[in-house]
């Protein structure tokens, strides 16, 4: 199964956490604007959670559960460059793992390489990421290590914007998906700790449904 849920608690919770330190942002009357030009209501910049230890520690140990949880034969935690490689390190320090991390490209001088950490193949990884919204950049990561030998077992995120694309794109790699909170556990705290209303929930679930042209 691609993508496998967490417990609502802990995706409950993960929200909490995210919107209380503004890691996550919501704004239906001044959207962000996304790179790839779309409109969205919603900012989500996850490195914040590493300025703040208890919040750090708690994503930190989540990820870990979930890893224990879903992937207890890893030999490797790989993160991916560049919001997943602290966590990823995180994660691979308390679970008394090796770790690498995947560049998005190699690098142009040196040893011009692609995965920064000892390669060994055949060896059995787990891949951090910060943040899955099509699920595009993070699956060139998994080719990369697949292609240097690696056996993928999945990969873990703090979260994930739920796109149906985004589900198409890991099942069609064959990787299995687990994020520690979702869009839909994030509009469900948000609306219950007043962040935002019932009439901005709507606007905020129309988006999820079509960002492309969200507000168009």
């Amino acid at each position: 199964m691609p993508i496998i849920k967490v417990q609502a608690e802990t995706a409950a919770r993960i929200a909490q956490l995210l919107l209380k330190i503004e890691a996550i942002k919501l704004n239906t009357q001044k959207p962000f604007t996304w790179s790839s030009g779309w409109k969205s209501p919603i900012y989500c910049d996850n490195r914040l959670s590493l300025s703040y230890p208890q919040v750090r520690s708690e994503v930190r140990d989540a990820l870990v559960s979930v890893i224990r949880e879903n992937f207890h034969t890893a030999e490797g935690i790989a993160g991916v460059a560049t919001a997943g490689i602290a966590q990823g390190a995180l994660v691979a320090d308390q679970l008394t793992l090796p770790f690498l991390y995947v560049r998005p490209k190699p690098k142009d001088h040196g040893m011009e390489n692609l995965i920064e950490g000892k390669i060994t193949k055949g060896q059995k990884v787990v891949v951090v990421e910060d943040l899955i919204s099509t699920g595009g950049s993070s699956l060139k990561t998994v080719a990369a290590l697949r292609e240097a030998g690696f056996q993928v077992l999945g990969m873990v995120s703090i979260f994930n914007y739920g796109f149906d694309i985004a589900s198409k794109n890991f099942y069609e790699a064959d990787v299995s998906l687990v994020s520690l909170s979702d869009y839909s556990h994030l509009l469900t705290q948000a609306l219950k700790e007043n962040y935002i209303t019932e009439e901005q929930v709507t606007s905020l679930k129309a988006w999820r449904v079509d960002p492309a042209n969200w507000r168009k």
